[in-house]
């Protein structure tokens, strides 16, 4: 009980701290880029007067952290009056802050977002492990064959294109020359196919070289002879024990890519117009200066991304009992 305890206050701290670290260093790169918000949000026409009134309104008028270095007093230590103290002091009392550009909460501007773009991750892992599964299955068991050949290029050739060169073409396709599928949008089920294909296409191909692998390495284990002497036919033997262990490291990458899904996500959805998180971060946040809903953005990002590392830690324990992990 206590070594469980000592293991759960180790990963809460190490959480805690992948996320301060994660929210410091967009906040310095945020204040690197060139711009500043209120010429972005107001205009080329604004008065020195709405600038000032936009900045003292969102605390940009303040030093952005503790310390600033002057060419006239040198180092000046700000103490606790600064943005960046002000956002951390926020977040431990759950508030995001407010968008500079429509003064409504950046939490619930992202949680209207937030279930797209989880939809949109699900759903392009759905399709990466129906496709991974048959493939990976046919060219493990059929090693070094024609099959095996041509899954394997097949593989590759999904890792090969990147999404904005796979999502237009698919768009080309089956939106503009057969018209079975909308292009854009997200209000219908349907318009979820095409963009859970894009992202789910390079992840599918990992998927395959791995499972591949795996089959492979597994179809050479004790296991397996003993299974096929007690007179279990093939398919049992493949599907319900070379496969069942072949898919513990699977379960690793799965986890991992989530957040690969996440950042995919971002081109994917500006392809498509997918009104999920990534749209929000790159039109509303990004190319609009606001900072704070960058900021949110990437922490509800960073934050998804550690709970389905610490998910498949548990996952990865259930499918094989044998497994601790430290």
């Amino acid at each position: 009980m206590k070594h469980r305890l000592l293991n759960f206050l180790r990963q809460l701290a190490l959480t805690l701290l992948v996320v301060w670290t994660v929210v410091s260093l967009v906040t310095l790169l945020i204040e690197l880029v060139p711009g500043k918000p209120a010429t972005t949000i107001l205009g080329e026409t604004a008065t020195f007067e709405q600038i000032q009134d936009f900045n003292h309104k969102h605390g940009l008028d303040k030093p952005a952290f503790f310390f600033s270095i002057s060419t006239a007093e040198g180092f000046v230590w700000n103490g606790s009056d600064n943005r960046y103290f002000d956002y951390f002091s926020g977040l431990l009392r759950g508030d995001l802050g407010t968008s500079f550009r429509t003064d409504r909460p950046v939490l619930n501007m992202i949680m209207e977002r937030y279930p797209t773009t989880i939809l949109l991750a699900i759903a392009s892992m759905l399709v990466a492990i129906s496709i991974a599964i048959p493939l990976g299955v046919l060219a493990g068991t059929n090693k070094n064959t024609f099959t095996d050949n041509a899954a394997s290029f097949v593989a590759l050739l999904g890792i090969s294109l990147p999404t904005f060169v796979i999502g237009p073409f698919l768009v080309y396709i089956f939106a503009v020359n057969l018209g079975w599928l909308p292009s854009t949008g997200s209000a219908y089920p349907e318009d979820i196919i095409l963009p859970a294909i894009t992202l789910g296409a390079a992840l599918s191909a990992i998927l395959t070289r791995m499972i591949r692998s795996s089959i492979i390495e597994e179809l050479g284990e004790d296991y397996v002879r003993t299974a096929r002497a007690k007179g279990l036919s093939e398919r049992k033997v493949i599907y319900k024990h070379v496969l069942k262990n072949g898919l513990i490291p699977v379960v690793t990458i799965l986890g991992l890519q989530l957040g690969v899904l996440l950042a995919g996500a971002i081109i994917t959805e500006k392809i498509f117009n997918w009104q999920g998180l990534g749209l929000l971060l790159l039109d509303d946040g990004i190319s609009k200066r606001d900072y704070r809903l960058v900021q949110g953005c990437v922490l509800v990002i960073s934050i998804t991304y550690i709970l389905a590392n610490l998910l498949t830690d548990f996952v990865y324990k259930r499918l094989d009992p044998r497994i601790r992990i430290s």
